[in-house]
């Protein structure tokens, strides 16, 4: 069967170093039409299940721990049976959100996930935070960033456990070397390409964006 990529927007607030923001977040589902991973269980277990199909759902993969990328996972994975994947770096900010419940398993840079017969690669990115990772799947010609890039420019480093230097080191020796034609799947907003945001690089360093 052809793998496919299925797209699914929930809203919901985003919450850090005491303030509140209402969000919209791109929930990607990977997989076939039995079998299927989910990046980012934002907001909404329930409509994320649904989008699902009844396959089964094989883990809910972690771009990283900020809570309005995570809030959904522990009911997404009590309702699936999946395994929630993360970064340990970012397990400070999971404790945030959920203190009673951990992840499942550990993500580590060059880890392979294998969904339908497709494979996605992870890349630790930091930078947004410290465990961040983007998963490639070259098979596919796309990178899922999270919120490590966005169309025009880097993820947000003003809050807490984030750092600029850390995140332009991040995309110039992660990402922009990946093909200029490979798509960028975002955790919020639209989709990009590596070769429309890499001549941008020097204008983000320049403004500190």
């Amino acid at each position: 069967m052809t793998v496919r990529i299925d797209h699914l927007v929930t809203s919901g607030t985003f919450a850090l170093d005491g303030g509140e923001w209402e969000v919209d977040n791109n929930v990607w589902i990977v997989g076939d039409d039995t079998e299927a991973i989910v990046i980012d269980a934002a907001h909404d277990a329930a409509a994320i299940e649904a989008a699902l199909g009844g396959r089964t759902l094989r883990a809910i993969v972690c771009t990283h721990a900020h809570n309005d990328h995570i809030d959904a996972a522990p009911a997404l994975a009590d309702a699936t049976g999946a395994p929630i994947l993360l970064h340990p770096a970012d397990l400070p900010l999971w404790l945030q959100t959920h203190p009673e419940r951990t992840p499942d398993g550990p993500l580590a840079d060059g880890q392979e996930i294998t969904v339908a017969g497709t494979t996605l690669k992870v890349l630790h990115t930091p930078g947004h935070a410290p465990g961040c990772v983007c998963l490639y799947a070259p098979e596919l010609g796309t990178v899922f960033t999270g919120d490590t890039l966005f169309q025009g420019g880097p993820g947000a480093t003003g809050r807490s456990f984030s750092s600029f230097p850390t995140i332009i080191d991040s995309i110039r020796d992660r990402l922009l070397t990946l093909p200029g034609d490979t798509k960028v799947r975002t955790g919020h907003g639209d989709p990009t390409t590596i070769g429309a945001e890499a001549p941008q690089l020097d204008d983000w360093i320049k403004r500190g964006h």
